[in-house]
């Protein structure tokens, strides 16, 4: 059985096929091209693989898979880090039509449960040294809770039946490939969300396909493309903008590291040659001042092109880059919901340093709305509406959202509020929703005010946005308790909740009370404006 979404209309469809945007081609083809090609394709650790062995690996594991009498259309859950498998695992599961969703590797027992919960996994890909799957215990619960979970697959797992690498390297005949339809679900990902609930997206062969290969002729990525991945591999970002998937579709090299430290990235770049990379803006401040160190031309002398987004950069770090890096800066703004923004590589140093791009295609309609829904003219802030060739027409399973989200002609609103130009550039001002960008990652305040309030001490709790020069945002959590509390006790809690490090609260400040609206609800902005009255009086700020 196939997975259920919301199609685009017939109509439009067809559109995007007459305007050469939908090629009917499955994803696993990115990698297909290049099968004979004797070209190095990944680095990983200790590993490396050309284009033939990196295919034939796919097939061997595409062919153990099918072993296990997985039928087309039924899913996977899988939570791998920046390692060779995350990709060989990737598209062995589009080959035989199972659809994936990738957790990160930072995700814990809540959200892995949570994405359990909505797709009902068949296959469980995951390592063994992951924090969850250490024990056997956190695997029987999904078992119990999700019926369907029939096979386990681990890397790191003494059996070799049940260990992914054995899966991997075992095998010699190419496997027949049956993937979904090009119209079809081809995987899942990860919405950033302002809800407690983690909202999937389902993204079609068709759609993902275009927005890679447009990406790789907006970036000019070619076959001697040398791509560092230091970013999560399961990111939308490293993925596909053009990521790793534009990469292979171009038949360049990637380079994988488990992070994005100048420490790390700085030999990588050296000692592989890396000409393009993709960072957030807390990872650019530490480049900065890394470089002082290190110096450009002797460690980073043959990047020629650095990617930022998932979070704001400030114009004044952006301006820092091309004389202290020695590279051009490209910003990105997009979205795992689909739309996808670029300055372009001929464009000024004004737009590249003060914009976020435009977006990739000709066929992307966004238009800024008021409150009420109305258009906007240029230059005035708003929310961003969106339809196009690449953006999805709804959330998986959650109808009720989508008709929040959409409006009455299938435009998405994605909670930024931005301006935008007659040209079509794109200057994100803020975020309507009630969510934290820390660093790129993103915490929807409402899922971690619910945790904190099944702690039997606290009667009422909120979590706001702090100014932070490194990642942009970190999270305070204002807190009123029956009894007194201590942060450290409240940190500890939310970890045996077992949610990702990066959603506990930098900050934990106990209460009489919170300030409410005139409708009684917890008044965020004076919250807000009292942190930062405090702030100021500290000198923790300016």
């Amino acid at each position: 059985m196939l997975v259920e979404f919301n199609h685009w209309p017939t109509q439009l469809e067809n559109y995007y096929r007459q305007r050469g945007y939908w090629i009917d081609k499955p994803l696993y083809d990115i990698p297909d091209r290049h099968r004979n090609s004797d070209q190095l394709a990944l680095i990983s650790q200790n590993k490396q693989y050309s284009y033939r062995q990196f295919n034939q690996r796919i097939d061997n594991l595409a062919s153990n898979i099918k072993k296990r009498k997985l039928e087309l259309g039924q899913t996977a859950l899988v939570q791998l880090g920046n390692v060779a498998e995350f990709y060989i695992v990737f598209f062995a599961l589009l080959k035989i039509g199972i659809v994936p969703l990738n957790a990160l590797f930072k995700h814990q027992r809540t959200e892995l449960r949570a994405y359990a919960q909505q797709i009902k996994p068949s296959l469980l890909i995951a390592d063994r040294n992951h924090p969850a799957f250490s024990r056997d215990d956190f695997i029987n619960e999904l078992k119990i809770l999700c019926p369907t979970l029939q096979h386990i697959m681990l890397v790191n797992h003494e059996n070799s039946q049940d260990n992914l690498i054995h899966l991997i390297e075992a095998g010699n005949d190419n496997c027949v490939a049956t993937p979904t339809e090009a119209t079809e679900v081809a995987f899942f990902q990860l919405s950033g969300g302002s809800t407690g609930t983690p909202k999937l997206i389902p993204r079609t062969h068709n759609d993902y396909y275009y927005s890679i290969r447009a990406s790789v002729d907006i970036c000019h990525f070619t076959s001697t493309t040398r791509y560092l991945c230091a970013l999560p591999a399961a990111h939308n970002y490293p993925m596909s903008s053009p990521g790793a998937l534009g990469v292979f579709y171009a038949g360049g090299l990637v380079v994988m590291a488990d992070n994005p430290s100048p420490v790390t990235c700085f030999p990588f770049i050296h000692d592989h040659q890396i000409t393009v990379t993709s960072l957030v803006p807390p990872a650019v401040s530490l480049w900065l001042e890394a470089v002082k160190q290190y110096g450009h031309n002797r460690m980073l002398s043959s990047l020629t092109l650095l990617q930022v987004g998932g979070a704001h950069l400030s114009e004044i770090i952006a301006r820092r880059i091309k004389p202290e890096l020695g590279c051009q800066l490209q910003q990105v703004f997009g979205m795992a919901e689909g739309l996808v923004n670029y300055t372009r590589l001929d464009d000024s140093e004004e737009i590249c340093c003060t914009t976020q791009g435009r977006p990739i295609s000709p066929d992307d309609e966004v238009w800024v709305a008021d409150i009420k829904g109305n258009k906007l003219p240029f230059g005035e802030a708003g929310r961003l509406m969106t339809r196009g060739p690449y953006t999805f027409r709804g959330y998986y399973l959650n109808p009720q959202y989508n008709q929040h989200v959409f409006d009455e002609n299938g435009f998405y609103c994605s909670g930024d509020i931005i301006t935008q130009t007659a040209q079509g550039y794109i200057t994100v001002v803020g975020r309507e929703k009630d969510q934290i960008n820390r660093g790129g990652e993103k915490i929807a305040a409402e899922e971690i005010e619910n945790i904190l309030l099944q702690h039997p001490m606290i009667i009422h709790t909120a979590l706001i946005p702090i100014n932070d020069p490194l990642l942009g945002e970190k999270s305070c959590a204002y807190i009123v308790s029956r009894e007194p509390i201590k942060p450290e006790q409240l940190r500890r809690f939310l970890r045996e909740q077992g949610i990702a490090d990066y959603k506990i609260p930098d900050k934990v400040k106990v209460v009489n009370q919170l300030p409410l609206t005139a409708v009684g609800k917890v008044d965020k902005r004076a919250l807000r404006t009292q942190l930062y009255i405090d702030q100021q009086i500290k000198g923790e700020i300016e």
